[in-house]
């Protein structure tokens, strides 16, 4: 067994333009006042990280992980959850998503895939750079739009995709390969990898690629109404990262799981701070330390009602009150010894 590292927190939904939010200094101060001791840095900001420069110079990263470090910190994983998912695009979303491409690759969808696909393997060397081992990102998804399927899907459309997909990310995979990362997919609605049936499907595809693995976060498969308690059963030997991210589902006569168009407060499934939800926390933090699973508990705050303020300093208690320092002992030890064949054999009768 292996105790869970946290807690951390993921800065993406807390960057801004108002201090201590605009910079790396003030957000670091700022989780560290509160009492995380790690956090989970997305590549797409600037005033983080610059990823162009984590790639190419060790003194960079060494000079950027001693700035966090000076505050009682480490960093947990790098993300390119938004370049992730540029590797995959379907065309139905390429207005939509193009809100996250840089300008010069804007209403080009060719062009805008060779540099997501690009930046996720700058990301892999700048984690290495880093001392990393475990990368968070998305894997993009071209079949989504299929997901409920009406008109009927055409025969060999899945396994198509799959294919596909499998192509884009082979080749880095094999740069994380490399440079000794994990790929952690965070496996959440909108991607072609959103459960266990997909991340098998995608896992085949790869030829198995040692690299592919999971950031699990539960909010997902409650809103799916999957059961994420058998998942870690399941696949608890690719969870390489963890999302302590709380949700709720309270269908009623008029929405449920597709959620009727209506905003997250609206919906029948929605995202909340930790605690709030229905999530069993405290099973997932006893079943993942149980398998053994090497990772940070890093709160992701996404709640349409609490203010991320209050959830961020709230969810500090929470994962500390969920961390099991994991024994070393086995209670009955006292009745052990060493073997004795002969002494069996007496107690079985034989």
């Amino acid at each position: 067994m292996k105790t869970i590292k946290g807690p951390a927190v993921f800065l993406a939904q807390f960057m801004g333009d108002v201090k201590p939010f605009n910079s790396l200094d003030g957000l670091c101060k700022w989780a560290s006042d509160l009492g995380y001791v790690g956090i989970q840095i997305p590549t797409t900001e600037k005033r983080l990280i610059d990823l162009d420069k984590a790639a190419e110079s060790k003194t960079y990263c060494d000079e950027l992980k001693g700035k966090i470090n000076s505050y009682g910190l480490e960093i947990t994983e790098l993300s390119t959850h938004l370049q992730g998912q540029l590797v995959a695009v379907n065309p139905a979303y390429d207005i939509m998503f193009d809100n996250f491409a840089p300008p010069q690759v804007k209403n080009n969808p060719k062009a805008r895939t060779e540099w997501a696909i690009n930046a996720v393997k700058k990301a892999a060397i700048a984690s290495k750079n880093l001392g990393l081992t475990a990368h968070a990102t998305f894997s993009g998804a071209l079949l989504w739009h299929t997901f409920h399927p009406w008109p009927q899907r055409p025969v060999g459309l899945v396994e198509m995709g799959f294919k596909e997909l499998a192509k884009r990310w082979l080749p880095i995979l094999d740069v994380y390969e490399e440079h000794g990362v994990d790929v952690c997919y965070e496996v959440h609605p909108g991607e072609d990898i959103h459960d266990g049936d997909t991340f098998e499907r995608f896992l085949e595809a790869t030829g198995n690629h040692k690299r592919v693995n999971i950031l699990y976060d539960p909010s997902h498969f409650v809103l799916q109404q999957l059961d994420y308690i058998a998942y870690i059963d399941h696949y608890h030997q690719f969870i390489k990262a963890f999302h302590v991210k709380d949700s709720e589902f309270n269908p009623t006569g008029k929405k449920g799981a597709f959620g009727g168009y209506n905003d997250w407060r609206e919906r029948a499934g929605r995202y909340r701070s930790p605690g709030d939800g229905q999530v069993d926390f405290k099973t997932i933090f006893s079943k993942l330390t149980q398998y053994g699973c090497d990772v940070w508990a890093v709160m992701e705050w996404e709640c349409c009602i609490k203010s991320p303020e209050q959830g961020a300093k709230e969810g500090v208690e929470f994962i500390n009150k969920h961390i099991i320092e994991a024994t070393q002992k086995t209670f009955d030890d006292f009745s052990g010894g060493d073997m004795d064949n002969e002494k069996l054999k007496k107690i079985i009768g034989v």
